[in-house]
């Protein structure tokens, strides 16, 4: 991932360092269950921890010749820990150090994730109690539909990204698997009870079956999951963008003193961050139908999944670690006009408490439809001629014969819409 959409935090977990690092724990770890099994002499199983080093640079040159990484590391090790050395890899395959590192550096990443998404609750369910009540436009097509306020709306958004955290500690179970089981999975060369020791040092569980690798499934369930979040924060992206649209302007991206939104246009204020959290979105979203692709593999395995998951490994965790964070800033920091909500709401002349009056009609004897009908064609004048909705209810006599004037002004009470806002908090946040 490049550097713009990166944080230090996350891009340190795919950088070779920390992946020669697990390499070295994983291979060093075995050891030590090997020689508790009497495989290896335990002196040498203490001097790989002593004396286990490498450099990336010589495991790179070394690899130019190989062209084979695990081979280019052991190599790289080997040179330093001397005649010991013969006792690493005792048994396992080039996967079983791989597949176990990327359940590693996973749930590394996943656990960043998650304290994003902590990031992302906590500034949502501030922004939520701060305009509980605030009434604003619910829209359905993008037409004024019914009044609703604008902190129901940010309530659902963080039901949302509540349901992604639950999703996301699952696939973080779910992908933390270690296989240290030989060229396909039989054991035949290391005891299982290495594998245990290994998943037990690196704070995985042991894979019930792999063949050379870990099933695929579980990185498929885990890519889906980061999709799923990423389709969440695009869902929010939008929902600000249009909101921040002249036409309506309810709500905007924080503008800083001296920002620019244009280099021609010195008065525009533009939802860049939204705009540019939709496209990350995508990047995070592109790794999901490879990564259900993967699950089809040759045999006991072929290296169609590598490659995938060299890419996209690193820049799904990076991309979406990153819009977690610029989410968690825009809602923050987000600026609301109540006002203009208001003036919103009172743009087409009470059209919005249509429903109401249908609903008093039928309780007033109407049929639905004759209801609906009256209804409908005092609502068109107001779309069609600019008209006031109570005004022209108050002169149909249809209408008036079944409402009194007192109970037909009471339909238009917006008041009547907010009257559960204080059940649905307490569902979203107890």
């Amino acid at each position: 991932m490049i550097p713009r959409y990166s944080r230090p935090e996350m891009t340190r977990i795919w950088e070779p360092e920390n992946r020669f690092r697990i390499w070295f724990e994983i291979e060093a770890h075995a050891c030590d269950a090997l020689a508790e099994l009497g495989v290896v002499p335990k002196e040498a199983a203490a001097e790989i921890w002593a004396k286990g080093k490498w450099e990336i640079a010589r495991i790179d040159e070394i690899e130019r010749e190989t062209k084979h990484d695990v081979i280019a590391f052991l190599t790289n090790l080997a040179e330093h820990v001397g005649p010991s050395a013969r006792f690493v890899h005792q048994g396992m395959t080039s996967s079983d150090v791989l597949d176990t590192c990327l359940a590693v550096q996973l749930k590394q990443a996943t656990d960043l994730l998650l304290a994003d998404l902590d990031q992302v609750l906590a500034a949502l369910k501030k922004r939520a109690f701060e305009y509980k009540l605030t009434p604003t436009m619910g829209r359905s097509h993008g037409i004024h539909a019914e009044p609703t306020t604008f902190g129901l709306k940010l309530a659902g958004h963080y039901a949302a990204f509540d349901r992604a955290k639950q999703r996301l500690i699952a696939a973080r179970e779910e992908i933390a698997t270690c296989a240290i089981s030989g060229a396909v999975g039989t054991f035949a060369n290391i005891d299982p009870r290495v594998e245990a020791h290994v998943a037990a040092k690196l704070g995985l569980k042991v894979e019930p079956v792999s063949t050379q690798v870990i099933p695929r499934d579980r990185h498929a369930m885990f890519f889906a999951v980061l999709g799923v979040i990423a389709s969440s924060i695009e869902n929010l992206a939008t929902e600000t963008r249009h909101l921040q649209r002249s036409e309506v302007r309810e709500a905007e991206e924080f503008f800083s003193p001296g920002q620019k939104g244009s280099s021609a246009m010195p008065h525009k204020r533009n939802p860049v961050l939204s705009e540019n959290l939709t496209g990350l979105a995508r990047v995070v979203r592109a790794a999901v139908t490879p990564a259900l692709e993967n699950v089809t593999l040759w045999h006991e395995r072929d290296i169609s999944h590598s490659s995938v998951e060299r890419v996209f490994g690193p820049d799904a965790t990076i991309a979406l670690d990153f819009a977690l964070m610029r989410l968690a800033g825009l809602v923050d920091k987000l600026i609301v006009y109540p006002e203009d909500m208001q003036k919103n709401l009172d743009r087409y002349g009470g059209l919005v408490h249509s429903q109401r009056v249908l609903l008093a009609l039928t309780q007033a004897g109407m049929t639905r439809e004759e209801a609906y009908q009256a209804v409908q064609r005092n609502a068109m004048k107001v779309w069609l001629e600019g008209a006031d909705f109570l005004t022209e209810l108050k002169k149909d006599k249809a209408v008036t014969d079944r409402l009194p004037l007192a109970q037909l002004e009471e339909c238009f009470d917006l008041g009547y819409h907010t009257k559960n806002v204080d059940a649905i908090f307490k569902r979203v946040f107890g």
